[in-house]
């Protein structure tokens, strides 16, 4: 279950990338990973979903970033449904 703070997270880095980050990331990094994290804007691409990821912890290492495919929408959503 995500509480309410981790819902408000995942919503806060899907703006992001929508006003933000969709223009700019899907031309070029199409298919490639991006962790989002959300309290600073900051984003990490990475070729793998880990290397998005640990891009993001190291720079963040008290924070957890979201991430999510560029260009591609998900078949599922593992911890919430919108």
């Amino acid at each position: 279950m995500v509480s309410a703070g981790q819902f408000e997270l995942i919503q806060a880095a899907e703006q992001i990338y929508a006003d933000r980050l969709r223009s700019q990331l899907e031309p070029a990094h199409d298919g490639e990973f991006v962790a989002i994290e959300p309290v600073s804007g900051e984003y990490f691409l990475g070729k793998t979903l880990s290397e998005a990821i640990q891009a993001g912890r190291s720079r963040h290492p008290s924070r957890l970033p979201y991430a999510m495919r560029v260009g591609i929408q998900p078949a599922i959503h593992l911890g919430t449904w919108r």
